[in-house]
């Protein structure tokens, strides 16, 4: 499976350049950036050690959706304070899950947040999970590198899996379902319940592939009936 490393506006350059040098050690090759040019200052590259042709193929976007257009399935990682209903996995949860997710998708992105306030409500609003790694202290924190090191090292057997064409349309399976499952609450007059909705949206993420299958199933019989 094809994993982009997102890092969402990132103002330290030596930080950009210790992310390069985690994912290198790891295998993985593509980063992306939002908001932010950092990644053009020297200190990158000295940090980087090696990994200078991931600082030279990095792509820029303006915001976090733009990043994500062509992403299946987006991680986003948080504090667990800020997880809400979403469900919250460990970086150890993660592999099975993205293992999975690669036998009918073809590109997941893994988001990192600013390095003083981590990612907004709205943008963590945009993943399918959201992880954060655990630890034993009063006030948690990595910086950017050492959790860029972390998830890619978790997440290194990724790289051992040979690309699986997906059937066409499996790969956006979730997102449709998503929006199937917005239309029918509006239809059926509940999406006013708030926690019913988010509920809904942020469990979708952890369908495999034939759950999905179904569940569109079952959607497509009940709007049948529901337009008889």
């Amino acid at each position: 499976m094809r994993l982009s490393i997102v890092l969402v506006s990132p103002a330290r350059a030596e930080n950009i350049g210790a992310a390069a040098r985690a994912m290198k050690t790891m295998g993985f090759t593509e980063m992306r950036i939002v908001d932010s040019s950092a990644h053009l200052e020297p200190a990158a590259q000295w940090v980087a050690h090696g990994s200078g042709d991931i600082l030279e193929n990095i792509k820029t976007y303006k915001t976090l959706a733009d990043a994500l257009v062509d992403v299946d399935f987006t991680v986003a990682t948080t504090a667990r304070s800020r997880a809400r209903f979403h469900y919250y996995a460990t970086p150890q949860e993660l592999l099975p899950m993205l293992q999975e997710k690669s036998q009918w998708m073809g590109h997941a992105a893994l988001v990192f947040g600013r390095e003083d306030s981590g990612l907004t409500n709205e943008e963590l609003e945009l993943a399918d999970v959201l992880t954060g790694v655990p630890m034993v202290a009063d006030y948690p924190s990595l910086n950017l590198g050492q959790a860029v090191m972390v998830y890619c090292y978790q997440l290194s057997a990724l790289t051992q899996i040979s690309s699986t064409p997906a059937i066409p349309g499996d790969e956006h399976q979730l997102q449709a379902l998503r929006a199937r499952t917005v239309s029918l609450l509006e239809k059926l007059q509940v999406a006013d319940d708030v926690k019913l909705t988010e509920w809904l949206q942020q469990r979708i993420g952890l369908l495999e592939q034939r759950d999905t299958a179904m569940l569109h199933r079952l959607l497509h019989d009940i709007e049948k009936n529901l337009a008889e």
